[in-house]
């Protein structure tokens, strides 16, 4: 009998995926979905892509299925973009049927629908729209902006010569300096590098980047539906999410103490004038969980993404030292030593430029970029995209392009070189995505790596604690976010 009833149940699931494998491929192909593999019941193509390294096992489908195909993360399907030309076709040339923003489970259980990152519709344009005009009233693409950079370089400057060339990690360092810049904008006040309240705050983020590209954040985006309700490490993100909130609340309610509605001295400011504003409006934006929320978003991705980019970007210098030495010999010959390096001066630097570029398009740091979804059944190209659908456009397809840039998976400035010197644009440079749904402090996080980078490399040489050739540069966690490895340095005063 229990040999009767085992063989049953095989019966009964190889049916159940028979049943899948005749509706998927009913559904599939030219005037419908897009094709990819066949999925399994609840798992979907869990047994192809697995949760280790999503970009590169996107890419090996890409190969079978062509650049638009379709793959199931659990019982969801997901339509993929692999390549330039369909990512700019969808994200550019038709930015309004794209810009919605897709399902992601995390982000969703986080902000629910509110802030500016996970929000749609009426709700997100106007949070946009008045992020970037109160962005630009403190100075984000201007000259005062680029001083705030350069003055809370200073201060990192004098955090790292305190090292007195001992090998440390720069993750903290890096992150306070960043997050400072943010912060005079969102709080009005910058805090001390041994504040030990703001390095609690730094390692929330750090931790939730890391496990939002960890096993079980990638397992939580497939299985939400069911992980939602069931304890395990998953859930230690959003513990680290409500300690940051928690910070924000504090400021707000600081801030509302002190507002002068006359003279907003931050972001926050400005938000409560804002909401004052709109109090009669009963279905207004704006309004407290709005606040805290778009004040969240703003926090950590003013901090995380640059933060990263920079670590990352010291780590392939000391991997490749001669590469850090033409920097150096440009700053000098450019900029020299009695003076800090400026925006005006990235001109002048070909090769300091490339380099930041080249880093940027080396790592890909937000490799399948954030999901983007349609609103309505969508003609693309020769399939039909259900409403509704999540849509992964890959970013790192577009970066690692072998086309545009020969050898994609070598660090190598010359991708970004013209054969006498100077800088060579490329349209595939999209590290902040494209179109409507692109990264919105794009203008402050180019500024920051580029004088950031300058200005350490002006007063310091980077030095390994192995060999360089024994530097590990590939990511530890590869999910929606590429997580470098961990490293320490030597900072020798030049």
């Amino acid at each position: 009998m229990e040999l009767l009833g085992a063989a049953t149940v095989v019966l009964l699931v190889c049916i159940a995926c028979l049943l899948s494998f005749v509706a998927w491929t009913g559904r599939s192909g030219k005037g419908k979905m897009p094709p990819g593999p066949a999925p399994l019941p609840i798992l979907g193509n869990m047994l192809q892509v697995k949760p280790k390294n999503l970009a590169k096992i996107l890419q090996k489908l890409s190969e079978e299925y062509g650049p638009v195909f379709t793959v199931h993360l659990g019982s969801d399907p997901v339509v993929v973009l692999h390549g330039h030309d369909v990512v700019k076709e969808a994200l550019v040339d038709r930015a309004d049927e794209f810009a919605t923003r897709g399902r992601m489970p995390m982000g969703d259980r986080a902000n629910n629908g509110l802030g500016i990152v996970f929000s749609n519709s009426e709700e997100w344009l106007q949070l946009r729209r008045f992020t970037l005009s109160t962005l630009r009233n403190f100075g984000m693409g201007k000259r005062s902006i680029e001083e705030r950079i350069q003055e809370e370089t200073q201060y990192l400057l004098e955090e790292i010569n305190k090292t007195k060339g001992t090998p440390f990690d720069p993750t903290f360092t890096l992150s306070c300096a960043i997050s400072n810049v943010i912060c005079s904008i969102v709080f009005g006040k910058r805090y001390g590098y041994r504040d030990r309240k703001f390095l609690a705050l730094m390692n929330n983020m750090n931790s939730i980047f890391e496990m939002m590209n960890s096993y079980w954040g990638q397992v939580h985006s497939m299985f939400s539906k069911i992980l939602d309700y069931l304890p395990g490490p998953h859930n230690k993100l959003f513990t680290e999410i409500d300690a940051l909130k928690a910070f924000v609340s504090e400021e707000v309610k600081m801030h509302q103490a002190s507002l002068d509605p006359s003279s907003p001295q931050d972001f926050i400011d400005c938000f409560l004038n804002k909401m004052q504003e709109e109090k009669e409006h009963p279905n207004s934006s704006f309004h407290m969980k709005n606040l805290i929320t778009s004040t969240f978003d703003l926090f950590i991705a003013g901090t995380v993404t640059t933060s990263t980019t920079i670590r990352y970007g010291l780590l392939l210098l000391l991997k490749y030292p001669k590469i850090q030495e033409k920097v150096q010999e440009e700053i000098d010959r450019v900029v020299g030593q009695s003076r800090r390096p400026c925006v005006a001066d990235r001109t002048q630097m070909p090769y300091t430029d490339a380099v930041v570029h080249e880093i940027q398009r080396f790592i890909s740091l937000i490799p399948l970029a954030l999901p983007h979804t349609v609103t309505k059944d969508t003609h693309f190209r020769e399939y039909v995209i259900p409403k509704g659908t999540t849509i992964f456009p890959v970013l790192s397809s577009v970066l690692h392009d072998s086309k545009e840039f020969p050898n994609p998976n070598e660090f190598n400035p010359g991708h970004f070189l013209n054969e006498n010197g100077t800088f060579r644009k490329s349209e595939f440079f999209m590290p902040f995505s494209a179109g409507k749904r692109i990264c919105l402090g794009e203008g402050l996080a180019r500024m920051e790596i580029f004088l950031l980078m300058a200005a350490i490399l002006q007063k310091f040489t980077l030095k390994p604690v192995v060999d360089p050739q024994e530097l590990n540069i590939t990511p530890t966690l590869s999910g929606t976010g590429n997580v470098p490895p961990a490293y320490q340095l030597c900072a020798l005063p030049r």
